[in-house]
């Protein structure tokens, strides 16, 4: 691999990069959360999508607890260099700790927001812990 490719990027000042990350088979966007340095570089070291969780202020291995892993099909950097599209073969058809395909699935509607995706599984039974 060609070195430098992370100095591309223009992090933000936090170390980070947004994510997108789409269903490679439905074109579904399924999440968005951020990645570092170390996150985007094991991500593409490993095939199996990593994130930084700022909650938590350390890697997010997606997949880790719920075994609902993100292998990557391709990564792609937008026009500004800050921003990544990651599209995937997610497994289980779950990406959201909601226990649903997507964590978009809240729909405005008549000034409101309206659970429009069903849950797939109960995340109690995803994440035990």
């Amino acid at each position: 691999m060609i070195e430098g490719w992370l100095d591309r990027l223009k992090w933000n000042a936090d170390g980070l990069v947004p994510v997108v990350t789409q269903d490679a088979a439905s074109d579904r966007v399924l999440m968005h959360a951020w990645m570092n340095r170390a996150a985007l570089a094991e991500t593409v070291a490993t095939g199996a999508v990593v994130y930084w969780s700022r909650s938590r202020q350390n890697l997010w291995r997606k997949g880790e607890e719920s075994g609902h892993v993100q292998k990557v099909r391709e990564i792609r950097l937008d026009c500004d260099d800050d921003a990544l599209l990651i599209r995937v073969d997610q497994s289980g058809g779950i990406a959201c700790h909601t226990g649903r395909e997507s964590c978009f699935f809240l729909q405005l509607v008549e000034g409101r927001w309206v659970a429009v995706d069903p849950i797939l599984k109960d995340p109690q039974e995803i994440y035990k812990r």
